[in-house]
């Protein structure tokens, strides 16, 4: 391969990477980083779109040797991830994320703390679209952590206590999840004898303990996907970080989990022995989701809750696929095509919180309602696409509880209008950030799956009758009527909204935090000792502030060489083009 058409392909990684070490530039450069940073994913969406079926570049001098693929699979998230991606940074070029200090109205040289929130998005980005790509086991996981572990930053930015908060949860839970990954992909990478991702289904397929290794595996990821008892981390990190890293948190990371799962699993190949516990584990987050939703007071709270449940609707079809294989033909189309239409809705509602004027604030219906399966819009496709993989899979009561999640997920957005209504009041956003939400209204309304080969081709057959039409119109109605009502006895009772009694948001997480901080004070008073618990946190404190002050002079010192990281990632970019 020439080293022209390489450009693209590397750039796809290369740029992201850069412009996280270009930000130690001196300041003078910032303004026009700041665009630049915007720009990132637009090499990424430019290969999805121009790039030859699948394309496949070798990289042996990548780690144990790096492989990217460009498959049908891999396209069609990269359109929909680098689109949502660049949305969401400019977006952000308008966004306030100075926390320190204000961010000038006219695009100018961010504050400190929006510096850092620029490397932060870097860094997540460049992992992010580097997992589609990578079809090597070293490659993907590397990319997996970078993207997990670099969107730690982006929870955090504001540094408000509630911030630090799900800064906590969500490093525990990374730090499992990546832990299970690892384990998963170790011992069925020894067991296939390749370090290709292609070959690990097949393998863990033939294992002896195969089913263990994929439970590894289907819990790993579900941390990123939401899975139910692992989803503790995401409604308390959506809230707090700011809109645009909200939405790309979830409409386009938590499908790392999904994708992960899609190249793992011995999907098709064999039936797994935990597999039905994992649909009802599915189906309790698609309901249960929708349901601790509606009582959330904060509108990002609940569009995190809507991730869970649709997430689960997402898992549902691929435990389908791990109960009947012969069924996943038809059910692994249908996950892929509801992930692409989940991501762009859920990224433009998230987008719609800061980015509209009241007057034109009612287009958030149109993905709202297209989430809940209205008739003729790409939610409807999903489902029905859905439901014509599940209805020969052999469980009990299936269709109805995915119609009361329907009804849960119109519920939902309901709540979602009623207190972006009550937050967002008269406020005028910028310009850029407006136009921005109203292309990611439109886009999700017309569908990413137009952009992608093969995925509207058969747009008209995925429609079916008159009575599968019926099957979605309903949940809908119903669910209007019931929250229309709860909209119009709230407004009467309670000017502001607000919920009085409902889940608090991390539901589980406040469970436990609870019972640890009763764990705490009786081991406090523990009679013959003459120390406290307080005594322990103190020392946690002193010692976290000291890894800080390490932290920050390695900043500073690397500050002093900028020009080393160029020359590094220079030599890297060279040799791989001289390969």
């Amino acid at each position: 391969m020439s080293a022209a058409a390489l450009l693209l392909p590397l750039l796809t990684l290369a740029l992201p990477l850069l412009l996280a070490c270009a930000w130690v530039l001196p300041a003078r450069w910032h303004p026009w980083l700041h665009r630049l940073t915007a720009l990132a994913p637009l090499p990424a969406l430019l290969l999805a779109l121009l790039a030859p079926a699948d394309l496949s570049l070798m990289l042996p001098g990548v780690l144990f040797g790096g492989l990217w693929l460009l498959d049908s699979l891999a396209r069609a998230l990269l359109v929909a991830t680098a689109l949502l991606w660049l949305l969401a940074g400019l977006y952000a070029l308008r966004y306030p994320l100075a926390t320190d200090e204000k961010t000038p109205d006219d695009g100018g040289q961010p504050g400190g703390s929006a510096r850092r929130f620029q490397v932060f998005w870097l860094l997540t980005l460049a992992g992010n679209l580097g997992l589609l790509v990578s079809r090597d086991i070293a490659g993907f996981y590397t990319c997996f952590a970078l993207m997990t572990f670099a969107g730690y930053g982006l929870v955090v930015h504001t540094g408000r206590a509630a911030a630090r908060r799900a800064g906590r949860i969500y490093l525990v839970m990374a730090v499992i999840g990546e832990m299970l990954i690892l384990s998963g992909l170790i011992l069925a990478a020894a067991g296939a004898g390749a370090p290709a991702l292609q070959v690990l289904p097949d393998a863990i397929a033939g294992h002896r303990h195969g089913a263990w290794l994929a439970a590894l595996l289907w819990l790993g990821f579900g941390v990123k996907a939401g899975l139910a008892g692992l989803h503790m981390w995401l409604p308390l990190a959506h809230p707090v970080a700011p809109t645009p890293a909200s939405a790309v948190l979830s409409g386009a990371m938590i499908k790392a989990g999904l994708l992960g799962w899609l190249l793992t699993l011995p999907l098709g190949i064999i039936t797994l022995p935990w597999a039905e516990i994992a649909l009802i584990a599915a189906l309790v987050a698609a309901l249960g989701g929708a349901l601790i939703g509606v009582t959330q007071q904060q509108a990002k709270a609940v569009l995190a809750y809507s991730s869970i449940s649709q997430m689960g609707l997402i898992t549902v079809i691929v435990a389908a696929g791990l109960i009947a294989p012969g069924l996943w033909p038809v059910l692994g189309p249908a996950a892929l095509l509801y992930a692409l239409h989940h991501a762009l809705a859920k990224g433009t509602l998230f987008l719609g919180v800061n980015g509209l004027a009241p007057r034109w604030r009612p287009l958030l219906w149109l993905p709202a309602l297209s989430l809940a399966g209205l008739p003729l819009t790409t939610g409807a496709a999903a489902k029905l696409t859905m439901k014509a993989g599940l209805y020969d899979l052999a469980f009990p009561g299936l269709m109805l509880w995915l119609s009361l999640a329907a009804v849960g997920t119109t519920l939902l957005m309901l709540r979602f209008m009623f207190c972006l209504q009550r937050e967002a009041g008269d406020k005028m956003p910028a310009g850029l950030m407006q136009g921005v939400t109203m292309v990611a209204v439109l886009a999700s309304v017309t569908g990413v799956m137009w952009a992608v080969p093969g995925m509207g081709a058969d747009w008209g057959a995925r429609w079916g009758d008159a009575g599968d039409l019926f099957g979605l119109f309903w949940p809908v109605v119903v669910g209007l009527i019931i929250g229309g009502g709860c909209w119009a006895s709230l407004r009467s009772a309670q000017p502001t909204g607000v919920v009085r009694a409902g889940v608090p948001a991390g539901d589980i997480v406040v469970v436990i935090e609870r019972v640890l901080r009763g764990i705490g004070r009786l081991w406090a008073r523990r009679p013959g000792k003459d120390w406290r618990w307080e005594k322990v946190v103190q020392w946690e404190d002193d010692h976290l502030h000291r890894i800080g002050d390490v932290a920050l002079k390695l900043e500073r010192h690397l500050q002093r060489w900028p020009i080393i990281l160029f020359i590094l990632l220079a030599l890297v970019l060279a040799g791989l083009l001289v390969r």
